[in-house]
């Protein structure tokens, strides 16, 4: 691809005075990844209806927005134990405005994360934490007249769908329009900074989440698996595959039959199995399957609507190889079914008691960037499989139109898998799913000769 060049960096801060001072997080904030996450969108050349200029509609809108979600104007700062708070002292995040010579052609139907690496700002998470923004975006524009815009946003700050809240809530304004959501700002209605009240009963809570995940038999650790080459592929699910997979899954022995499976559940089990065969695990290897579930409706009282930070959770699916290939999809999608299940008020109770009362956090915190060879490993024999089915992603609008293409902008690490509604909206899915490059071609085959 053509070098981007950066033609100017700004820092936009709030456009009116927003509270200022100390903001304790969540347990949830604070554990799991802690570093910034990418998301990437392409736009065609803007008609000649818009009058405005893109940089500076992007750059004003940004700061009344920022008004209203100013903790991500904030900083986050490092206490004792290895906790993190927030000091919202309306420092403000980083836009970046970018040119190319290339051509959106160039970019091979956006199926390879790599190609994204210059058109996503670049955070050093070497640096002070207290100097580093919560956000940054980098718009870039091409020879051909069109548009990315890639952002990144610190993970210990807000989840999945609180980015997509403020990006939502950025474009209505750029287009003039008023807030559809406020945000909920208020964190301690998941206790932060608070004592939890006594439980009636106080179960045991296990924190399997945080265990290092399996390794392959007769290794001792992830060395050789990290240094392996991966690559990407975009897999679409067409609606009648899926109802093929949801018909199989739902009639086998392993079937509620008062709630059957979901779409998630099925075809992340159909995954999983697929990775298997493909890696070529012996049957007793142990593999774990990581699940993100949102907490929002499932805690009591159910989470204000817009609350503005992480209330999703990491969840372990565990199981065997050998049982996952040998007995039919619902087996798998039954292993899932049964983690998310145990998401419950109780369980994320018991969880932020469990890490309130944990002398340190380290343990639990992944500072690496997405993508690094450091840090937690979900590649063979594991998988991490994120959905964003449910999530408002589509349809970002300027007021140039709507996005051609939106995805995550870093997706290139051994087993890291995302599930995403197809832009469509005719019932068929994609999974971005990365493996290694000898591995690929064999899960293709098992991911579509096992519909």
């Amino acid at each position: 691809m053509a070098p981007i060049i950066i033609r100017n960096t700004y820092t936009v801060v709030p456009a009116e005075p927003t509270w200022t001072g100390r903001f304790p997080l969540a347990e949830w904030d604070q554990v799991g990844t802690i570093t910034h996450v990418p998301t990437i969108y392409f736009y065609d050349k803007p008609p000649d209806s818009f009058q405005g200029n893109v940089v500076e509609t992007l750059k004003n809108s940004l700061s009344r927005a920022l008004f209203h979600f100013y903790p991500l104007a904030g900083r986050l700062r490092w206490l004792p134990q290895d906790r993190l708070e927030l000091d919202c002292n309306a420092a403000g995040v980083t836009l970046i405005e970018g040119e190319s010579e290339a051509e959106l052609i160039d970019f091979n139907n956006f199926l390879g994360a790599a190609e994204f690496e210059k058109l996503v700002p670049q955070v050093n998470h070497k640096s002070p934490i207290e100097t580093i923004p919560l956000f940054l975006a980098q718009v870039t524009k091409f020879k051909c007249g069109r548009i990315s815009l890639s952002v990144k946003v610190s993970h210990a700050v807000v989840d999945g769908r609180s980015a997509l809240h403020f990006l939502s809530e950025w474009g209505r304004i750029a287009r003039g329009e008023p807030l559809e959501t406020v945000p909920f700002l208020d964190r301690k209605v998941l206790w932060a900074g608070e004592q939890l009240p006594p439980f009636a009963s106080s179960p045991q809570y296990e924190g399997k989440e945080f265990e290092e995940p399996p390794l392959l038999i007769g290794e001792t650790d992830c060395v050789e698996e990290r240094k392996k080459e991966t690559v990407v592929a975009m897999l679409k699910l067409s609606k009648s595959q899926l109802q093929k997979l949801r018909s199989k899954v739902n009639t086998s022995e392993y079937a509620d039959p008062a709630r059957g499976f979901t779409r998630y559940e099925t075809v992340t089990g159909h995954v999983w199995r697929c990775a298997c065969k493909a890696r070529g695990h012996s049957p007793e290897q142990p593999t774990g399957l990581v699940i993100s579930v949102d907490a929002r409706s499932r805690v009591q009282p159910p989470l204000p609507r817009g609350y503005f930070g992480n209330a999703t959770l990491d969840v372990v699916a565990a199981s065997i190889s050998g049982e996952l290939i040998t007995n039919e999809l619902g087996f798998a999608a039954g292993k899932i079914s049964k983690a998310i299940k145990n998401v419950t008020n109780e369980y994320v109770m018991t969880g932020i008691e469990y890490l309130k009362n944990h002398e340190d956090l380290k343990e639990f915190q992944d500072i690496h960037t997405l993508g690094s060879t450091e840090g937690p490993f979900y590649g063979n024999p594991n998988l991490g499989l994120v959905s964003w089915l449910t999530l408002p992603m589509y349809g970002l609008d300027f007021g140039w139109g709507q996005e051609v293409y939106m995805g995550p902008g870093t997706n290139d690490l051994d087993g890291n898998s995302l599930l995403l509604p197809d832009k469509t909206e005719d019932g068929s899915l994609i999974l971005a799913t990365c493996q290694q490059v000898v591995h690929m071609e064999a899960f293709k085959k098992h991911f579509y000769e096992d519909i």
